[in-house]
């Protein structure tokens, strides 16, 4: 694939600031579908429609004009910068955002049904990946499953069109709520103060005006009160104009697309909320509905458009069919062959002419192995392999096979001792190497998986080639990689690729029974009724062995996700599952730990029972998801009980549901549904579905469905790409003048600016949802203020002005080159952690910003206004760098300076509740390289973390040497503003360490979740999440299995610790800020 043009002679990106040289015209190659060429100079900023416009006035003075025809029947076609053949159905686009890779456009004959191709075009540019290519897989479930998908989306949209534009505005721009508070709230909110200062404005006017109410009124009994305000100045007196105007009007959030359309007290709203807790007026607009009833048309008009352009040209009915003879399938139960598979032969497998290679295969039921492994023989040769025993029969009958068996292989040498690696041409390193018998060392090759079943639940029979994977994860289970993909690797070129056959059993399919079959066939079988009555016998619940069970029940039940049953246990649990469903209901993971799914009649049995099994709460349903639960019924349950969830819940959860669709098997699962289902019923959560998705671009059928945000996202997508370049410009600027670092400083920050005022840049970045928030506008780039990082990725800081908040800026990072993704992994259980805090009546004032991958190694990072780093905060207080370190009255003094009286007394106390949040959430999370250059305080006194490139312990260290040897972060100039600047510790510190004990003592009464949470990413592909090896630092920071009382110990002894070798922190930031010092 070519590289992306991204240097300065770029003729895209149409600058070249370094020579001060610009580029108006570009010259365009053009071939004619009659065989004429023509070469000319096109504007590089006109759209395709004005470029063919161009060319057909020259083409008529060339040979054959006549027989091109109409200008509309006719698009070009060109090959992008990802070298893909591209068509350029969509005109509106300007040629410098299309950025051909070399500057040649063909003329072709349009299709009909342009409208269609219009959009598929927009789809294409949206997702990365042209609808083309989809349409080109030649897979039956691929097209059933977009078929149905299409079918689906388009009943939504027809429900949509008949939402009311109340019911549309709520589903779409319904702000965030809060729980109300309980009695041990923080002060503040627990005392619920009688009046709140608001500030209203008036939308279309530069008017605005303060109200006093109760914070427990609701958002029409101010609407109300603003309008008699409003009326009183500007509109005629009397009664019933103002009747005339109540219900014209509706509140919305000044800085954002968030309306109060709801009747909950205003208190309950976020935004309220987090203003009460600034001490600040919320800012509310009055907008007149007429507005509103604008965007809703719009809306409606584009879905009607989309709905009605696929329903216009219905296909032909087809002739009535003859009734067809109906299809003779077997029961996979009724089947009790061993099941077997036939190796045809290997190819391109890359292993030294001197070993021998062996495939090894097994079944899987998600991590449980349902039988021994099978292995062939021996073989010898170069790259292309066959075995003699080529049959592989397996210790499991085919009728005891679950629906969601995998069939994992591990292609691997043996190879009579361990050589020492010469070149780099043997890429089986040690890390891989299994000793087997003396002697003997076997280094795997390459791996690939796939179903038993097919997507219809049909024993799949006949020849198959599997294109393998060579990159192998640290964890293996007898070489076999079960959690890894049933894909098969695309770049069939160079992959391995085994050739298998699948024999047949019965001259006709073997099919899996359904479900309402499979029931009817176990009772066929006389086993016990498994709805009315146990197979086993039930202990009275008085009785003295129910007692006795009920105690290890209840202790097995308590254990963390992580912890292994032993086989007695699992034996004890399925023996009692009816009473786990009476007493322990959210004790159904260990159930199904417990099944033996190698048995058909235990499986049916607990198909059976799961549909009796109580709701599970949404926080206990998610680990029903994770890779262990394949099953499609208890997937079903699971996502059965995340329906409960409220939007604002799922949001949440998002980032993990988006990953857990790595684990479907099938396209079509019940999973997908709700996602989507959930996606297209709420605008937020179907931009940030959009997102999680783009980040995650190999699962393009999904994607395929989101044309309802499709004109707020795809300027998003040009934006960023318009992003990258700018940032690419900079990164080669900095490399070329590397020897001087003024000139280099003043010529790309030139540079950069250059770029962003050229209107190709400023009308691309402008006028766009912001990707961090889709409710919040973002109208035009302030230049003046825009720069770029000193950081080695050179990320850039754009500053956005509000487009609905006159004088309000915004301000955006974005980061091309580093992976975000783990970054936005903690900031959600950041979010989560106060959450759950809050829930817990303790607010502890933590500054979860806004964070969201966009690409592969690309994202953006929320600014959060009026913050600056502890680093800075120290230089700025002293002359020498590495004295700026210790001093402890610098944050003190810097807080002193920007709040006075109460003010700065309400700074610090926000100070020591963020200050404790933190170090428990760091502690917990093992958040590594802490210095002072990614702890930031905000002027209002939260203190905060950023950068989270080391989390599970995974702590830098030099020379074999930790640098960090604290467990979190707690300096004595922390403690000397907590303290208020008074020596020895007072009851202000005191508080600072109940906060700290309170706070952690909530986290670990939710460590399952967290837990779940994690390892719902293991698939994910983040450096520091790969195995439940890494989880286990949660389950031991969190001490789980232990009591309340002894992980308090546990934790006061780390606290202890913290603040015992602070110096060695300290120690640390004055060698991070000596060295800042010297590369400035």
């Amino acid at each position: 694939m070519p590289p992306a043009m991204t240097d300065l002679l770029d003729i895209w990106a149409a600058h070249s600031p370094l020579a001060g040289h610009v580029l108006d015209q570009v010259t365009v190659d053009f071939l004619l579908p009659t065989g004429i060429y023509i070469q000319m100079d096109v504007p590089r900023e006109a759209t395709i429609q004005h470029i063919k416009l161009l060319l057909w006035k020259q083409a008529q003075s060339f040979p054959l004009f006549p027989s091109l025809g109409e200008m509309e029947s006719h698009m070009f076609e060109c090959v992008n910068q990802a070298a893909v053949h591209e068509e350029l159905e969509d005109e509106s686009r300007r040629l410098c955002d299309v950025r051909p890779f070399l500057p040649v456009l063909r003329l072709v004959t349009r299709n009909c049904g342009r409208a269609e191709r219009l959009l598929d075009s927009k789809i294409g540019v949206l997702i990365g990946k042209g609808l083309h290519e989809l349409d080109a897989i030649n897979d039956q479930e691929v097209k059933d499953f977009r078929s149905k998908m299409f079918r689906l989306s388009e009943e939504r949209m027809q429900k949509v069109q008949m939402m009311t534009c109340t019911e549309w505005l709520q589903a779409c721009f319904s702000p965030q709520l809060e729980p109300p508070a309980g009695p041990a709230a923080p002060e503040g909110l627990n005392d619920r103060p009688a009046d709140l200062k608001v500030i209203i404005h008036f939308d279309q006017s530069q008017d605005s005006a303060s109200l006093k109410v109760a914070s427990s009124c609701v958002p029409s009994e101010l609407m109300e009160q603003a309008l008699k305000k409003w009326l009183t100045t500007h509109g005629p007196e009397g009664g019933e104009e103002e009747e005339a105007w109540r219900g014209q009007y509706v509140l919305r959030v000044s800085h954002c697309l968030e309306f109060l359309c709801g009747d909950q007290p205003l208190i309950e709203y976020k935004y309220i909320r987090s203003c009460m807790q600034a001490k600040e007026p919320p800012h509310l607009t009055l907008v007149h509905a007429s507005n509103v009833k604008v965007l809703f048309d719009k809306e409606i008009s584009a879905i009607g458009a989309v709905v009605s352009r696929k329903s216009s040209n219905p296909p032909l009915p087809l002739p009535p069919k003859r009734r067809a003879p109906t299809l003779v399938q077997t029961c996979v139960w009724d089947v009790s062959q061993p099941f077997k598979i036939v190796l045809v032969n290997g190819s391109k497998v890359n292993a030294e002419e001197s070993a021998k290679v062996q495939v090894r295969a097994g079944l899987f039921h998600g991590t449980e192995l349902l039988c021994k492994p099978a292995v062939s023989s021996e073989s010898s040769g170069r790259s292309d392999h066959t075995w003699n025993n080529s049959t592989l029969e397996f210790d499991l009958s085919v009728c005891d096979l679950p629906r969601m068996t995998r069939l994992c292989f591990a292609i691997y040498a043996v190879m009579d001792k361990v050589k020492k690696q010469k070149s780099t041409k043997n890429l089986h390193t040690n890390k891989y190497q299994t000793i087997r018998k003396a002697g003997k060392v076997h280094y795997p090759i390459a791996w690939v998986n796939t179903m038993v079943f097919d997507y219809k639940g049909q024993l799949k029979t006949g020849d198959i080639i599997l294109h393998c994977w060579s990159s192998f994860p640290d964890e293996l289970e007898e070489m076999l990689n079960p959690i890894g993909t049933i894909q098969t690797n695309p770049y069939t070129e160079n992959a391995t690729a085994l050739h298998i056959h699948f024999p047949e059993y019965m001259s006709h399919s073997v099919v899996f029974p359904p479900f309402d079959k499979a029931l009817h066939t176990i009772v066929r079988r006389s086993l016990p009724s498994i709805l009315l009555s146990p197979p086993f016998p039930r202990c009275s619940p008085q009785s003295r062995g129910w007692k006795k069970f009920n105690i290890e029940l209840k202790e097995i039940m308590e254990r963390d996700p992580l912890s292994q049953l032993c086989e007695n246990e699992k034996d004890l649990i399925w023996t009692l599952r009816h009473d786990c469903k009476d007493y322990f209901p959210q004790s159904l993971p260990k159930l199904l730990l417990s099944v033996k799914w190698s048995k058909h009649e235990d499986m049916a049995q607990l198909q059976a029972l799961l549909q009796v099994w109580p709701k599970l709460s949404p926080r206990d349903a998610l680990e029903l998801l994770d890779f262990n639960y394949p099953d499609q019924y208890v997937r079903k349950y699971a996502v059965g009980c995340l329906r409960d969830m409220s939007e604002e819940e799922l949001s949440q959860y998002l980032l993990q549901l988006v990953q857990v669709l790595r684990y479907e098997p099938y396209y079509d699962c019940a999973l997908t549904h709700f996602l989507l289902e959930r996606a297209q019923g709420n605008r937020k959560i179907g931009h940030f579905l959009f997102w999680h998705l783009r980040a995650e671009i190999h699962m393009p059928a999904v994607l395929v469905q989101f044309a309802l945000i499709l004109e707020i996202l795809k300027k998003q997508v040009e934006a960023l790409s318009k992003l990258k370049s700018v940032n690419e410009l900079i990164k080669l600027g900095t490399i070329k003048n590397a020897r001087s670092k003024t000139k280099e400083a003043m010529l790309t920050k030139e540079a950069m600016m250059t770029c962003l005022r050229q209107s190709g840049y400023s009308e691309t970045l402008s006028d766009l949802h912001s990707p961090l928030n889709p409710n919040i506008l973002l109208s035009g780039i302030n230049v003046e203020k825009c720069r770029y990082m000193d950081s080695k990725m050179k990320p850039l800081w754009i500053v956005y002005n509000n487009k609905l908040l006159g004088g309000d800026t915004l301000g955006i990072i974005f980061k091309n080159g580093d992976d975000l993704r783990q970054d936005m992994l903690t900031l959600q259980i950041l979010r989560l952690m106060d959450l759950l805090w809050k829930e817990a009546n303790l607010d502890l004032r933590i500054v979860p910003y806004g964070c969201l991958a966009t690409g592969d190694r690309s994202g953006l990072i929320e600014v959060v206004s009026s913050a600056d780093t502890i680093a800075n905060i120290q230089l700025t207080s002293s002359n020498v760098a590495a004295a700026a370190a210790f001093n402890k009255d610098a944050l003190l003094n810097w807080l002193k300076e920007r709040n006075s009286g109460d003010a700065l007394e309400r700074a610090i106390e926000e100070f020591t509740l963020s200050c404790a949040g933190y170090c428990v959430a760091t502690y917990v999370l093992g958040i590594g390289d802490r210095h002072s250059d990614n702890i930031m305080v905000r002027s209002t006194g939260q203190l905060f973390h950023i950068d989270f490139g080391h989390i599970l312990g995974n702590f830098k260290s030099k020379f074999g040497i930790k640098r960090e040897r604290v467990p979190f972060i707690l300096t004595h100039d922390f403690i000397h503003v907590i303290q208020e600047g008074k020596t020895g510790y007072t009851e202000k510190f005191a508080s600072f360490r109940q906060y700290c004990e309170a706070a952690y003592l909530v986290l670990r009464k939710n460590g399952n979740l967290f837990i779940t949470l994690f390892a719902l990413m293991l698939t994910a592909g983040l450096p520091e999440l790969t195995s439940v090896k890494d989880i286990q630092y949660l389950k031991d920071s969190l001490a789980l299995g232990k009591t309340d009382e002894d992980a308090l110990k546990q934790f006061r002894q780390k606290f202890d610790e913290a603040l015992r070798e602070s110096w060695t922190t300290k120690v640390n930031w004055m060698a991070h800020n000596v060295a800042k010092d010297n590369r400035s």
